[in-house]
C-alpha cells in the first residue's frame, strides 16, 4: 500500500498517510488485513485478504528445481484503481476499489494470459474460474507476510515469479516477429537514425565489461541519438508499435457515433508496462501479445459500461455476467503520479526492474543506465524503465533490457531463421567454438573425453574441435556409402588402420566373434515384423470422397468454373518441398497406391523410378515441369489436370517481393502456382495440402472457405467412426500425457541439460545458444555411449554424472532392443539440429565416438540433409532388404519410412521439416536443441515430427490413457526402460545397467569386441521393437518451450495456439477475441480469415479483390488440412483415383440393356425388305402382318396382347411389378459426342444454347396463352407457352397486340441440311435437373424446335434450370394427371396448330397438304441414338454406330411417302448385336416392321386426327394408342436399323406414383386391395386420382377378379375399344367396335372374360353377341358414376348372359369430391 516512499504495514500508519480520520483508535499492532471493494449496491464490503510474506534477500535467484507460483495477467495490479485511490484523499478514496490486483470478479472479463509454467497444467485451473469476492483462493502479487516495519517494498516472492522461466531458446527464431516484444522490425542491431538533438555516448568495452549487449526499446517520445560504441547496443521500435496499436483500439466503436470511450493514456500504458515487467520471472522474456492483452483488458475494465452498450458479443471472448457490478469511471492518471506509482510497482520485485523517474530527459536516463552498467550496479536488474514527465512536455519513456538471459534471447530473436543459421556457420568457421569444445570435453576430475576414448582399447586420433563443419554435409560426407563408414568420411584416417580396428573391417573380424553379433546377418527370423505404411486406411477414403464432393460442388455451382462432364481423363503433378527424402517418400506412396493403374498410366510407368515424372521438387528445376503442365493443359482441353501442392505452408513468400529485394530463396511457389496461366486454365484444379492451414487463411486468401476440407476425427468419444485400425497420436495427445498423472508423460524436458546449457551460455556470451546447446547435447550423447557400452577404461558409471538420465535412457533404448530381437530389430532416435553446420559436426563427432567404442555395426547414424539423398551403410541396407524381402541387388532405402525397425540415430537438419515422415519405430524425438518458436506453424511442425499412428488392437481393454501408451514406458519391465526422474543422478545411473545381470562388472580388458550389458538374443524371445511399436515416441523439449506448450490459456487451449500463425502474417487488430476450445476447424478458419492479414512478403498480399467485390478467391482451388503425419498423402492420392473413376462415370451412363420379350420364331420365316434397304416400301409394309405383341422389356409386367400367330414362352419367369423398375438390367456406356445432356453439363459450346452465357440476355422469356376446344374435354382449354426471346422466330404473333397465333411449321417440300422440320415435344415431370433436354450435341448444332411439356406447379423450377427452352405449361386441372394427358394435349394442340398453319398457307396461295404434319414425341430419358452400319460386313453380324439425332430425324423425314404413315418409330437399343439370338432376331434382320412403338415417335397429327390418346391414362397409354391406331387402318413403321438408348434416371418421371391417404399426417402402407371399396361404405379414402387407382387395382388383383384367365393364353379376356393391363398372368384380346376397323379373327375363340371401359354408342348388343365366353367367365363394366353403370348394363342387355349381384359393385377409394370411378362384375351363365 502507499506511494512507495514510505513503507508501512499498520492500519494507523495507512490512515495517517491518506489523511483518513477514524472514530476509534485501533491498536498500533493492527495490520492491514483485507482489501475493500464496492459491490453492486454501491456499498463497501470486505474483499480478499492481503497475503503478507516476510522479506527476504532481494538478489536471490531461484534454483532450477524451485517451483514458481503461477500468476496470470488477471493477477496484475489494477492501475486504474490504484491511481484513483492515491490521487484523491478522503473518504472517497477508501470507497473506491484499491485492490492492487483488481477486484476478483474481473477474472472472467477476458481469458487470462499466462506466461508459462512448468507445473502440471491440471493444477492451473484457477485462472479459468472466478473466485468469490471474499474467497480464500485468490492469488496476489503481494507477499504473504507482513514485512519489517521500515522495509521499503516487498520481497521478491511478492512479485511471485508468475510464469516459468523462458530460456534463451524460447524466443522466436524467425525474422522480425510481432509477437515477441523485444524484436525489432527494421533495425536489427544497428542504431536507427534519430532527430537532431542531444545524444548519448555508448561507453567503450560495454559488451566486454558487462558481458551483454543491452537492448533499448523505443517508448513514447523520441529517442536521443546514440554515438560512440553503438555496435554494443541494439534499438527496437516494437514496443512503440505496441503502444500505437493500443491507441487504435477504440476506433472499432466509431461506427456507433460519439461515445465517452477514450484510448489508454500514455501514463497508463507506461504503468501497465512496468506492472508487466515486474511480474515476469528472472528467466522469462516479455511477449508482445501478453502486453497487448493487458492493455486490452485494462481498457475494457475502465470502459466496461460503454463497451456493454456498444459491443456485441464476440466468439471466443468471455462476456461479463449481467449480474456483476459495473466499475466506476476512473479518474485519469496524471504525469506527476506516474513515476512514484511505477517505482511503487517496481519495488515489489527487488532489483529486477529499475524505474528511473527522476530524470529530466531520456538522454540523462540512458546515460545513467550506461554508467550503472559499467559500475556493475545492474547485475541483478533485468529491465530499466526510463520515465520523463517534465513540466510542460509530453511524457517520454523507453525500456532498456539489461538482463543477460533476456538480452541473449532477444538478440538471437531479432535475426531471421536464415540469418541465425548464417551466424552459427560463421561462428563455427571462425574458430570461436574451440574454447567451448575444449571446455565440454573436460570432465573435471574424471578426465577428458578424448583421453578416455583413447584408453578404451581402440586407438584413434584426436578428435578436432568444432571447425570446418559449416559447409553442407555434401562437402564432407559421401552420398553413396558402400559400408557404414565410407572411404571419404571424416573418420577415414582412423579406418585406414588395419591392425587395431577389427570392428571396422568385417574381413578382419576374429574367428571367435560371438554368433550374436549384429554385424552378421540375423540368424533368426522375427515373426513379429511387419510394415503397414502401404495400407490405405478407411479414413483416407473418407477424406478422398470429401475432396471429390468439393470438386463436384465447384462444378455444380452457377459460376461454371469447372465442367467435370467435359473431361475424359485425369493428369496430375505433385509439388513437394525441395527435400530429397520427401520427394522419394511421395514417389513411394504414389507407386504403392495403385493410382497410376487407376488412371491408366501404368503402361507409361513400369518402375518406381519412372513414377518420379509425376512428382516435382519445388526448386529451380520446377519451372520447366510447371510450364509443361500448363502447355499440356492448353493442348488437351478434355484432360483435367490436378496440381497438388503438398506441404503448402513451406514457401509462402511473395515472388514479387523476393524479386524486388533480391532474395534468392523463397517466392518460387508464388511465381509458379499463382501465375495467371494456371488461374485462367479452366482444366487445372489446384489442391493445397498442409498441416497448418492458417498460413493461407488471411483476409486476402485465394481459397474460398467453402473449398476447405478438414481432416475428420476418426474417434468420437472413444467410438470408432470409420472402422480405423489406427488411432492418431498428435500434439494434443502429447499434452494430455502431461496431465494424465499415470506414469511418465511423453512430453518432457531435461533439467540437467538445461542447467548445464544455461551455465555455459553465461560463460560464453558471444556464442549463439544453438552452438552451446548442440555442444552440450552431443557431449551428453558421447558420454552416455561410453557409459552404456561398458568399454574398459571408458569411465563406466563414473561418467553417469556427466550426462543426464534422459540421454542415458535414449542411448540404452538405441542399443539394447536390437540385442534382444532375433532379427536385431531396434528403435529410431531422432535428434533435431536445424543448423546444417552443427548437424554435420554432431554427425562427425558421434560417428567417431561410435567407431572408437566398436559400436559401428550396432546402430546406424544418419545425417538427414534435406538436399541430399538418404545414405546408410551397406550392412544396414542388407538387413532392411532381408526384412522387406527385396531381391533387387542395387536397392537402397530412399525414405525414412523404409528404415522401420532399424536401430539408428537420425540427425535431422534443415531450418524447417519439409514433410518427411518417420517410421513407427521412432521411440525418442530429441528436440532439446531447437530454438523456441513463438509462431504457431514453426512450433507445431517441430512437434509434428513425433506424430504417430497407433495401431488399435480390438483386444485392448485398457483405458484411453493406457491405450495410447501414456506413461507406459515402465509397464513391461524392459531393461532399456529408465526412470526419468531428475532427483538423484546416481539413482538414475543405476538403472542404466540391466538389473538382471548380477555384479555389473565391466568386461575384461582383453576383449576386443564391445559387449553391451544386455542379455543375448535367443529364438524364443519376443521382439522389443514389436512390443513398443504401438507406443508413441517420447519428446524431449527445451525447458522454456515445454513451459509454453504445457500452459493453457483461459479457453483451455494450449497457449501456443494463440501465437501468431506465421512470420509472414500479422494480426489485423489487437482488438481480437481469443481462440475458443469449442471452435471447429471451420470456425478457426473463419477466425484467421477475419483477424490476420498477409505481410508484404506474403504471397497473398497482392491478392486484393476487384472493385465492388469483397474477395478474390481462386475459382478452382481446394485446401486439404490435417495434422502432421496423419495420412494426407494417401488421401489425396485416393482422391485422384476416385476422381478419375468419377470422370469415367460422368462420361458413361447407365443404359437400359434388355433383350426384347415375347418373341416368336414364326415371324422369321419371310424376309419382306432387303437387309440394306434405307426406307420401307409402303405397299410391302402394308402387306406385312401387324405384330400385336409388346416386345419392349419395360412392359414386362403388363398383360400380353393376344395374337393368334404368337406362341408364348411357357417357361418365362415374370418378375413382380414393383421389381421391374428397380431391377432392370443396365450397362455402362460411354457418352458419344452426339449425346443428350442434363443440366449438369456445362461446356463452352452449350452456354448460349442453355442461356447461361452472360454476354447474351437471350434467356429473357415471355408468357403467351393459346386456347382451343375439344369434345372430349367439354370446354375450352387454355395452354401457356413460355417462349424465350431467342426462340420467338418459331412462332407467329398478331401484328396488333402481339397475341400468339400459331407455331410456324415448314412445308413438306422444304429441305435444309442444317435444320430439322419436326417440332420435338418432351413431356416431363420431376426431372428439372436430370432430364436430358440439352440436345445441342445430339442435334450436332442443327436448328430445331424443342418444346418441354411441363405441369403448372413445376413451371418456376423448370424455367430456372432451362431458361432458354420453350415450355408448354399444362392447365391446372392436369397437375395430377398422367402421361396420357400430356400426350393427348400435345397431339390435339399440334393438330389445332396444323389447321391454323394450313389456313395461313392457303391464304398465302398454297395448298393445305403442303404443310409439314409431323411432330416428334420423345421421352425425357433418351440419351443417345444408334444406326446400323449397312456397309459393314462382320462375321458377328451388322455393326451399330452412334449417330446424331439430326441424322436420324433427317433420315426419317426423307422417307418416301412419309405423309402416308400414321406413326414411325425406332427400336430400343440392346447390347446384343443386330441379327443375333432369338430375342429380336426377326425384327432385327427385317429392317422395317409393323408393331408397337415406344419412347420416340414420329407422329402424323393429320392422319391420326380421329385417334386420340386417352387423357385419363397413367400407364400403357402408348400401347392403347397404337392398338387403336392400327385398328383404324393407320400405317405404322418401326425402323429397325435405328435404335434409341434410354438412360436410367431414378428421379422423377411419369412412372413414379405415390399412393397415399387423405390423412397426410398418418403414414400408412396402402395395399392394392384397398384401392377399391364398396359404394357408400366407410373406407379409408386415398388422395390419388381415381383412374390411377383403377389401373393399379386391375394390375395387381386380376387373378382374383378373372380366375379363369390366369396363365390361360388360349382363352384371353376380351377388351373392347380400350387396352387395360390386367397383370402379366392375364392375356388381353383387343378389338375395336368401330366400323371398318381392323381386328383379329376371333372365330372359334372362347374368352375367359369381358371388360367394358366407358362404353360409347359404337358398342351395341349385337356387337357383343359375336363373341363367345367360357362358362363362369368374368365381366367387368367400368363407368364414371353408378347411373351410367346401370344404363350400360341395360343398354347392352348384359343381364341376358351375365349374372350380377349387389355385392359385385365397387368404386375406387376416392371421396365424393374426387369423382371416384365405379365398376360392376358379373359371371357368365
Amino acid at each position: 500500500m502507499g506511494c512507495g516512499e514510505n513503507g508501512f504495514r499498520y492500519f494507523t500508519e495507512f490512515c495517517n498517510h491518506i489523511n483518513l480520520k477514524v472514530t476509534t483508535q485501533p491498536k498500533k499492532q493492527k495490520h492491514l488485513k483485507f482489501h475493500l471493494y464496492r459491490n453492486s449496491l454501491g456499498q463497501l464490503v470486505k474483499g480478499p485478504a492481503i497475503c503478507w510474506r516476510g522479506a527476504e534477500s532481494r538478489g536471490r535467484q531461484p534454483a532450477p528445481s524451485d517451483s514458481f507460483d503461477h500468476v496470470t495477467s488477471d493477477d496484475l495490479p489494477n492501475p486504474v484503481a490504484t491511481a484513483q485511490a492515491t490521487h484523491t484523499p478522503g473518504i472517497h478514496t477508501v470507497t473506491t476499489p484499491v485492490d492492487p490486483i483488481g477486484p476478483p470478479y474481473l477474472v472472467e472479463l477476458t481469458p487470462p494470459l499466462t506466461n508459462g509454467s512448468h507445473a502440471p497444467t491440471s493444477q492451473n485451473t484457477f485462472p479459468q474460474t472466478a473466485t468469490p469476492p471474499n474467497g480464500p483462493g485468490r492469488l496476489s502479487v503481494i507477499g504473504s507476510g507482513p514485512p519489517k516495519k521500515r522495509h521499503k517494498g516487498w520481497s521478491p516472492e511478492g512479485c511471485a515469479v508468475t510464469t516459468p522461466p523462458l530460456s534463451s531458446s524460447s524466443l522466436t527464431n524467425g525474422a522480425k516477429p510481432d509477437n515477441a516484444l523485444p524484436t525489432s522490425e527494421s533495425q536489427g542491431s544497428s542504431n536507427p537514425p534519430s532527430p537532431p538533438g542531444p545524444s548519448v555516448t555508448v561507453p567503450d568495452q560495454l559488451l566486454h565489461t558487462c558481458r551483454l549487449r543491452p537492448i533499448i526499446f523505443r517508448g513514447h517520445g523520441s529517442l536521443p541519438q546514440l554515438s560512440g560504441n553503438v555496435s554494443d547496443v541494439q534499438v527496437s521500435s516494437l514496443l512503440q508499435t505496441c503502444y500505437q496499436n493500443c491507441q487504435a483500439l477504440p476506433r472499432v466503436y466509431q461506427q456507433y457515433g460519439p461515445a465517452p470511450i477514450q484510448p489508454l493514456s500514455v501514463e497508463m500504458q507506461i504503468l501497465l508496462t512496468v506492472y508487466y515487467l515486474v511480474q515476469l520471472g528472472p528467466e522469462q522474456v516479455p511477449l508482445l501479445q501478453d502486453l497487448e492483452q493487458i492493455f486490452m483488458r485494462s481498457w475494457r475494465e475502465s470502459h466496461l459500461s460503454e463497451i456493454r452498450q456498444y459491443q456485441q458479443p464476440q466468439p471466443g471472448v468471455s462476456q461479463v455476467p449481467p449480474t456483476l457490478p459495473v466499475l466506476p469511471q476512473a479518474q485519469p492518471l496524471t504525469p506527476s503520479q506516474l513515476p512514484w506509482l511505477a517505482q511503487l510497482a517496481a519495488s515489489s520485485c527487488g532489483e529486477g526492474v529499475l524505474v528511473l523517474g527522476d530524470k529530466d530527459s531520456v538522454t540523462l536516463g540512458l546515460a545513467d543506465t550506461f554508467t550503472r552498467l559499467l559500475e556493475g550496479r545492474l547485475s541483478h536488474t533485468h529491465y530499466v524503465v526510463i520515465i520523463c514527465t517534465a513540466h510542460g512536455q509530453e511524457t517520454e519513456s523507453c525500456v532498456v533490457v539489461t538482463g543477460k538471459h533476456q538480452c541473449r534471447a532477444l538478440t538471437e530473436g531479432m535475426n531471421s531463421p536464415s540469418d541465425g543459421l548464417r551466424e552459427i556457420s560463421q561462428q563455427i568457421s571462425s574458430g570461436l567454438t574451440q574454447e567451448l569444445t575444449a571446455f565440454c570435453h573436460s570432465l573435471g576430475a574424471d578426465g577428458d573425453v578424448n583421453v578416455l576414448l583413447e584408453s578404451s582399447g581402440v586407438d584413434c586420433s584426436v578428435v578436432p574441435p568444432l571447425l570446418s563443419c559449416q559447409e553442407s554435409s555434401r562437402d564432407s560426407f559421401p552420398t553413396d556409402r558402400q559400408t557404414d563408414s565410407g572411404t571419404d568420411s571424416p573418420e577415414k584416417q582412423a579406418r585406414d588402420r588395419p591392425a587395431d580396428r577389427p570392428a571396422d573391417r568385417p574381413a578382419d573380424r576374429p574367428a571367435d566373434r560371438p554368433a550374436d553379433r549384429p554385424a552378421e546377418l540375423p540368424k533368426y527370423w522375427c515373426s513379429e515384423y511387419r510394415v503397414d505404411w502401404r495400407e490405405v486406411r478407411p479414413i483416407q477414403l473418407v477424406v478422398a470422397r470429401k475432396l471429390l464432393s468439393h470438386a463436384c460442388a465447384i462444378a455444380d455451382s452457377s459460376t461454371q468454373n469447372l465442367d467435370l462432364g467435359s473431361f475424359n481423363r485425369v493428369h496430375f503433378l505433385i509439388c513437394v518441398p525441395p527435400s530429397e527424402v520427401s520427394f522419394q517418400q511421395t514417389v513411394l506412396h504414389l507407386w504403392n497406391s495403385g493410382v497410376l493403374q487407376q488412371l491408366g498410366l501404368d503402361q507409361e510407368c513400369i518402375s518406381q523410378k519412372e513414377a518420379e515424372r509425376y512428382v516435382v521438387k519445388m526448386d529451380q528445376g520446377a519451372r520447366a515441369r510447371i510450364d509443361e503442365l500448363v502447355h499440356e493443359a492448353h493442348r488437351n482441353s478434355n484432360t483435367l489436370h490436378v496440381l497438388v501442392h503438398d506441404h503448402a505452408h513451406w514457401d509462402i513468400t511473395s515472388g514479387v517481393y523476393s524479386a524486388g529485394t533480391g532474395v534468392s530463396e523463397g517466392g518460387l511457389v508464388d511465381r509458379l502456382l499463382n501465375s495467371q496461366e494456371i488461374r485462367d486454365a479452366t482444366n487445372i484444379l489446384t489442391l493445397h495440402v498442409t498441416s497448418f492451414p492458417f498460413t493461407l487463411q488471411t483476409q486476402d486468401t485465394r481459397i474460398s472457405p467453402y473449398n476447405e476440407i478438414h481432416w475428420p476425427s476418426a474417434f468420437n468419444n472413444d467410438v470408432d467412426l470409420y472402422h480405423e485400425k489406427t488411432q492418431y497420436f498428435g500434439v494434443s495427445e502429447l499434452l494430455d500425457s502431461t496431465r494424465s498423472g499415470s506414469g511418465l508423460p511423453l512430453l518432457r524436458y531435461d533439467s540437467s541439460f538445461e542447467s548445464m546449457a544455461s551455465s555455459l551460455e553465461d560463460r560464453f556470451p558471444k556464442l549463439h545458444s544453438a552452438v552451446i546447446r548442440t555442444q552440450v547435447l552431443v557431449q551428453h550423447y558421447c558420454v552416455a555411449l561410453m557409459a552404456v557400452s561398458g568399454q574398459p577404461g571408458s569411465g563406466g558409471r563414473s561418467l553417469h554424472k556427466h550426462t543426464s538420465v534422459e540421454t542415458l535412457e535414449i542411448v540404452q533404448s538405441l542399443l539394447s532392443p536390437a540385442q534382444r530381437c532375433p532379427a536385431h530389430h531396434g528403435h529410431m532416435v531422432l535428434l533435431r539440429i536445424p543448423s546444417l553446420a552443427l548437424a554435420g559436426w554432431a554427425y562427425q563427432r558421434l560417428v567417431r565416438v561410435r567407431q572408437r567404442l566398436g559400436l559401428g555395426e550396432h546402430f546406424e547414424i544418419i545425417l538427414g540433409d534435406p538436399s541430399q539423398a538418404l545414405s546408410i551403410g551397406q550392412s544396414f541396407t542388407d538387413r532392411i532388404k532381408m526384412w522387406l524381402k527385396i531381391p533387387e541387388p542395387d536397392w537402397a532405402p530412399r525414405t525414412y519410412l523404409e528404415l522401420e525397425a532399424l536401430p539408428c540415430l537420425l540427425i535431422l537438419s534443415g531450418a524447417d521439416p519439409q514433410g518427411e515422415s518417420l517410421p513407427r519405430s521412432l521411440k525418442y524425438c530429441d528436440l532439446r536443441v531447437i530454438s523456441s518458436y513463438l509462431q504457431r506453424t514453426a512450433l507445431e511442425q517441430e512437434l509434428g515430427l513425433a506424430a504417430y499412428l497407433k495401431r488399435v488392437e480390438p483386444q485392448d481393454s485398457q483405458t484411453n490413457s493406457n491405450a495410447l501408451g501414456l506413461g507406459s514406458d515402465l509397464s513391461e519391465s524392459d531393461p532399456d526402460k529408465l526412470s526419468s526422474t531428475d532427483n538423484e543422478e546416481d539413482e538414475g545411473g543405476e538403472n542404466i545397467v540391466n538389473p538382471d545381470l548380477p555384479g555389473h562388472s565391466p568386461p575384461p580388458h582383453h576383449s576386443s569386441a564391445p559387449k553391451l550389458l544386455v542379455p543375448p538374443p535367443f529364438p524364443g524371445q519376443s521382439c522389443p521393437w514389436a512390443r513398443g511399436v504401438s507406443r508413441p515416441p517420447v519428446v524431449l523439449l527445451p525447458r522454456g518451450l515445454y513451459d509454453i506448450i504445457t500452459t493453457c490459456d483461459g479457453s483451455g487451449l494450449p497457449r501456443c495456439t494463440s501465437f501468431l500463425p506465421h512470420l509472414s502474417v500479422a494480426w489485423a487488430s489487437s482488438f481480437r477475441p481469443m481462440l475458443s476450445k469449442m471452435m471447429t476447424c471451420t470456425e478457426q478458419s473463419l477466425y484467421y480469415r477475419q483477424w490476420t492479414v498477409p505481410r508484404p512478403h506474403h504471397m497473398d498480399s497482392s491478392n486484393h479483390p476487384a472493385v465492388g467485390r469483397t474477395d478474390n478467391y481462386h475459382p478452382r482451388r481446394l485446401l486439404l488440412s490435417g495434422p502432421p503425419q496423419v495420412g494426407k498423402t494417401g488421401a489425396y492420392l485416393q482422391f485422384l483415383g476416385i476422381l478419375s473413376r468419377m470422370l469415367i462415370r460422368l462420361m458413361e451412363v447407365d443404359i437400359y440393356d434388355e433383350e426384347e420379350i415375347n418373341c416368336s420364331v414364326q415371324l422369321a420365316c419371310v424376309q419382306y425388305h432387303p437387309a440394306n434397304a434405307s426406307w420401307p416400301t409402303r405397299e410391302i409394309l402394308r402387306s406385312m402382318p401387324f405384330d400385336y405383341t409388346v416386345h419392349d422389356p419395360e412392359y414386362e409386367d403388363i398383360s400380353t396382347v393376344y395374337c393368334p400367330e404368337h406362341c408364348p414362352n411357357s417357361g418365362g419367369n415374370h418378375r413382380r411389378q414393383e421389381d421391374v423398375y428397380l431391377r432392370r438390367h443396365t450397362a455402362r456406356i460411354k457418352l458419344s459426342k452426339y449425346a443428350a445432356y442434363n443440366t449438369y453439363h456445362h461446356c463452352e459450346q452449350c452456354h448460349q444454347y442453355m442461356g447461361f452465357n452472360p454476354r447474351y440476355q437471350m434467356y429473357e422469356s415471355a408468357l403467351h396463352s393459346f386456347s382451343f376446344s375439344h369434345l372430349l374435354l367439354g370446354k375450352e382449354i387454355q395452354l401457356y407457352f413460355i417462349i424465350p426471346r431467342s426462340k420467338q422466330h418459331h412462332f407467329s404473333f398478331s401484328q396488333s397486340g402481339g397475341q400468339l397465333e400459331s407455331m410456324r411449321l415448314p412445308l413438306i417440300s422444304d429441305w435444309n441440311s442444317d435444320c430439322i422440320k419436326s417440332p420435338i415435344f418432351t413431356p416431363t415431370t420431376g426431372r428439372h435437373e436430370h432430364g436430358l433436354f440439352n440436345l445441342f450435341h445430339a442435334m450436332d448444332g442443327a436448328a430445331h424446335l424443342h418444346i418441354l411439356v411441363i405441369k403448372e406447379y413445376e413451371m418456376a423450377v423448370y424455367k430456372k434450370y432451362w431458361p432458354n427452352h420453350i415450355m408448354l405449361v399444362l392447365p391446372t386441372i392436369f397437375n395430377g394427371a398422367g402421361i396420357g394427358a400430356a400426350h393427348f394435349l400435345i397431339k390435339e394442340l399440334s393438330y389445332q396448330n396444323l389447321e391454323l398453319e394450313r389456313s395461313r398457307h392457303v391464304e398465302a396461295g398454297g395448298k393445305s397438304a403442303d404443310v409439314w404434319p409431323f411432330i416428334v414425341l420423345s421421352d425425357d430419358s433418351c440419351v443417345m441414338w444408334n444406326a446400323v452400319d449397312l456397309d459393314s460386313h462382320s462375321s458377328s453380324g451388322s455393326v451399330e454406330r452412334n449417330t446424331s439425332l439430326k441424322q436420324l430425324l433427317q433420315h426419317l423425314e426423307a422417307c418416301p411417302d412419309l405423309t402416308q404413315y400414321g406413326l414411325c418409330g425406332i427400336r430400343k437399343w440392346s447390347s446384343r448385336s443386330p441379327g443375333q439370338g432369338s430375342g429380336g432376331g426377326a425384327s432385327h434382320r427385317e429392317p422395317f416392321s409393323r408393331g408397337h412403338l415406344h419412347d420416340f415417335l414420329l407422329l402424323n397429327v393429320g392422319l391420326t386426327q380421329d385417334v386420340q390418346f386417352n387423357q385419363n391414362r397413367f400407364t400403357c397409354d402408348d400401347v392403347d394408342f397404337i392398338l387403336r391406331a392400327h385398328s383404324a387402318g393407320l400405317l405404322t413403321c418401326r425402323f429397325n436399323n435405328f435404335s434409341v438408348m434410354k438412360k436410367q434416371i431414378a428421379i422423377g418421371g411419369y412412372r413414379t406414383f405415390i399412393i397415399k391417404t387423405k390423412i397426410t399426417d398418418v403414414p400408412t402402407s396402402v395395399q392394392p386391395s384397398q384401392y377399391v371399396c364398396a359404394p357408400d361404405s366407410k373406407h379409408l379414402f386415398l388422395a390419388t386420382p381415381a383412374h390411377l387407382l383403377l389401373e393399379k387395382y386391375l394390375q395387381h388383383t386380376s387373378q382374383r377378379l378373372f380366375p379363369l384367365s390366369a396363365r390361360n393364353y388360349t382363352h384371353p379376356i376380351l377388351s373392347v375399344d380400350c387396352y387395360l393391363s390386367l397383370g402379366p398372368e392375364v392375356t388381353v384380346c383387343f378389338v375395336s367396335s368401330r366400323a371398318q376397323s381392323l381386328n383379329i379373327s376371333t372365330t372359334g375363340l372362347l374368352f375367359s372374360g369381358l371388360i367394358l371401359c366407358f362404353c360409347d354408342s359404337f358398342i351395341t348388343p349385337g356387337f357383343l353377341k359375336k363373341f363367345h365366353f367360357l362358362k363362369g367367365a368374368t365381366l367387368c363394366v367400368i363407368s364414371s358414376d353408378r347411373s351410367s353403370l346401370r344404363q350400360t348394363v341395360v343398354r347392352l342387355e348384359l343381364e341376358d348372359e351375365w349374372r350380377f349381384r349387389l355385392s359385385d359393385e365397387f368404386q375406387t377409394a376416392n371421396a365424393k369430391e374426387d369423382c371416384p370411378l365405379f365398376f360392376l362384375t358379373g359371371k357368365h351363365v
